[in-house]
């Protein structure tokens, strides 16, 4: 129970350090919709969605005023629809896709993710389909995200797949050129990826989940920064003990909203994912907590060290509160949702080559990071294989959401709007790896993947 002091406490981190709980994702088991008539697919789909989400928004609405915890998405998971529309006699997966965005906008939530194939170690007919449908379904859809995971620690990398999807990022990029190719800030390619995420563009529901499962996600980049304030020029001991006790505190916040949320929506309580997740707002972002830790500016020679610290810490603190942590959990660093970010790219501190080193001790990888539009597709596909060499090698979940802008060089600013921020075109490393994406096959697995 939390007693007035933590209430108090707990108000002041809402009202002057954003303190939020960023998303209830409601995940939904598709798997009893296939059917072989795509048609008689996509109407189970929608009925299905409709009828388990119809009290999502309304429910997570009266959270909100209840607890006065600011919820700032209401998001729904599905089973990849890879595996669901494989059944159905058809070339064409778009229209699952448009399926999927139809029910959500019906039930008011913000995203729909499960637009998804798991290609770890080689394609099904219904993985080639649906990769093939991605960017399409994102040009014609305006809340479906996409996901694609191309390798894990236990089996390797698949690098046809990588191959295929610096392709597939490229024809979402020009598909939606008149938008800044907002396709492609809804399309994610893991490795490792996990069944539970809660969050965008990545969120799927797992062939493991129940049924109707309601996962969590809660943020407070400047309710960690504010706690560093008061301990400036502390030692290192002092400043991860201080955001295990702040994680702890906003973990504790999490668990009260997911479980309530759980029992009036009558489904199973998942995980709390306690990542930091920043947005573009003043004072809400990672990149400013390392700076407080004492760096110039985030990029500069210590970051990768003091992001390690803080997603340790992070994680420690948030166990210590739920017995169900899951999801990715850590320290996000997407450039253009994080206010702190996007000031040291401008700056020059921050470069793509210093954010792949980030990758290797935060939560996830090279995330909302916008690039030239004359990027070739063997370049971009060269980049998510160094991601997911460092997630398979490492055993943690890797991911690239990046954005190849048409018509946009280094220099040039894009807007994407809401959550999603803005960003400043970033350089690009000029040499090629065409003959090495060429190859193609799979990278084995690495030797600590065997521990059975």
């Amino acid at each position: 129970m939390f007693n007035i002091r933590e209430v108090l406490e707990t108000n002041r981190m809402i009202q002057e350090n954003n303190l939020d709980v960023r998303t209830i994702t409601m995940g939904i088991s598709l798997r009893d919709c296939a059917h072989e008539d795509v048609k008689a697919a996509t109407a189970r789909i929608y009925e299905k969605i409709t009828h388990r989400a119809e009290k999502l928004v309304r429910i997570g609405e009266e959270l909100e005023a209840e607890y006065g915890v600011p919820i700032i998405n209401k998001r729904i998971s599905v089973t990849p629809i890879s595996m669901v529309a494989e059944s159905s006699k058809t070339e064409d997966y778009v229209p699952f896709a448009a399926a999927l965005d139809k029910a959500a906008k019906a039930v008011g939530v913000n995203f729909i993710g499960g637009f998804s194939a798991l290609v770890d170690k080689g394609y099904t007919d219904g993985d080639k389909k649906l990769i093939r449908a991605i960017p399409e379904a994102l040009a014609t859809t305006d809340i479906v995200c996409s996901s694609v995971s191309v390798g894990s620690t236990k089996s390797g990398i698949n690098m046809d797949a990588v191959r295929e999807m610096g392709q597939v990022i490229k024809a979402a990029s020009l598909r939606t050129a008149d938008r800044d190719a907002i396709g492609c800030a809804k399309l994610v390619v893991f490795c490792n990826a996990v069944p539970d995420n809660p969050f965008m563009a990545g969120a799927f529901h797992g062939v493991t989940e129940p049924e109707l499962v309601i996962n969590v996600g809660v943020s407070g980049p400047g309710v960690v920064k504010r706690a560093l304030e008061d301990v400036k020029g502390a030692d290192f001991g002092v400043v991860a003990e201080t955001v295990k006790k702040t994680a702890f505190k906003i973990t504790r916040v999490g668990q009260l909203v997911a479980q309530e949320a759980a029992r009036r929506l009558n489904a199973n309580f998942g995980i709390i994912d306690l990542s930091l997740a920043p947005t573009p707002a003043i004072g809400d972002s990672v990149a400013y907590i390392l700076e407080e830790m004492g760096l110039e500016c985030c990029g500069a020679p210590g970051t990768t060290a003091a992001l390690a610290l803080l997603n340790d810490a992070v994680k420690k603190g948030g166990l210590m509160a739920s017995s169900y942590v899951g999801g990715l959990s850590g320290a996000f660093i997407p450039v253009s949702e994080d206010a702190g970010m996007i000031a040291a790219v401008e700056k020059g501190c921050l470069s793509l080559e210093k954010l792949e080193a980030m990758t290797c001790v935060c939560s996830v990888g090279l995330d909302m990071i916008a690039i030239p539009g004359d990027t070739t597709a063997e370049t971009i596909a060269a980049i998510i294989a160094d991601e997911a060499a460092i997630g398979m090698i490492n055993n943690k979940t890797t991911a690239v959401r990046i954005i190849p802008v048409p018509g946009k060089k280094v220099g040039d600013n894009v807007e994407f709007g809401g959550l999603l921020g803005h960003c400043p075109i970033m350089k690009v490393n000029s040499f090629r790896a065409d003959d090495f994406i060429a190859r193609g096959g799979r990278i084995p697995a690495p030797v600590r993947s065997l521990t059975n």
